[in-house]
């Protein structure tokens, strides 16, 4: 089950949207979405595919622009940083890819290396290998540091994945879909690295996923995106287990009725 929820720090918004639209020619991905995330805690964006919930933790990142509305993380409205200000930003912001986006042709550990070394030339090797050494005891893998990728299971290159995106010690945490193409013995694992990784490094975490197992194991607050909007926040137990919304039910069915 999920952890105790207090590590929020409500007086602490980490992330703030307002009114944040954006279209790909007719499709209007995101039609007005409103959020704040607070500092610790972990934000569960619920939702079938094609609703936008990449789109919106990519709009955060500034890999993408919205086309009205704020985006602000950490202070810093993302869409008005300049080229070096929003690397800057990026460096405080852990995203956790779908597939891992490991180099096949590099080791575990020179996978891990490989951002610190890009960012902070003047960290002796003898610093790399303690913080890459330092993750992979955090994800559980430290046996695993002179494998190939193509050597790793898929649980294991997710935890790899997460392990290099922790290296930069980032502020927040972007998921997405963490426990896509994973069997639910290995997904349960996964879960319970994100709420280890939460509590070990208090981070803010932002899990976007279709897997309501997964929402309810790692999230503080979901927030279900229904036709470009947030249509329900609140904890599991309030907009999932106990909504009358029709397409709300319809997924919860889905997920968890044959």
């Amino acid at each position: 089950m999920k952890k105790s929820s207090n590590h929020i720090d409500k007086d602490n918004v980490v992330v703030t949207i307002r009114d944040l639209y954006k279209s790909f020619g007719e499709n209007h991905v995101l039609r007005g979405v409103d959020l704040d995330i607070y500092q610790g805690e972990t934000l569960v964006v619920l939702g079938r595919s094609g609703t936008g919930k990449s789109v919106l933790i990519k709009i955060m990142a500034g890999l993408l622009k919205q086309d009205t509305g704020m985006m602000k993380v950490l202070g810093q409205e993302v869409d008005k940083l300049s080229v070096k200000e929003l690397d800057a930003l990026r460096l405080k912001i852990g995203f956790s890819f779908q597939h891992s986006a490991l180099y096949d042709s590099m080791t575990v550990g020179e996978n891990l290396a490989f951002p610190l070394q890009r960012h902070n030339k003047t960290l002796s090797a003898a610093e790399v290998n303690k913080a890459v050494q330092q993750v992979l005891e955090a994800v559980g893998l430290a046996k695993a540091i002179h494998q190939l990728p193509a050597e790793l299971s898929g649980g294991q290159r997710k935890r790899i994945g997460i392990a290099r995106t922790l290296i930069m010690q980032p502020a927040i945490m972007l998921y997405d879909e963490p426990t896509a193409g994973l069997d639910p013995i290995t997904s349960m694992d996964i879960n319970n690295l994100i709420n280890k990784v939460q509590e070990q490094y208090h981070t803010t975490s932002v899990v976007i996923t279709h897997d309501l197992t997964c929402a309810k194991v790692v999230g503080d607050r979901i927030a279900i995106l229904l036709e470009g909007q947030f249509a329900h926040i609140g904890a599991f137990e309030t907009v999932v287990e106990n909504t009358t919304d029709p397409q709300v039910q319809s997924f919860y069915d889905y997920n968890f009725i044959d």
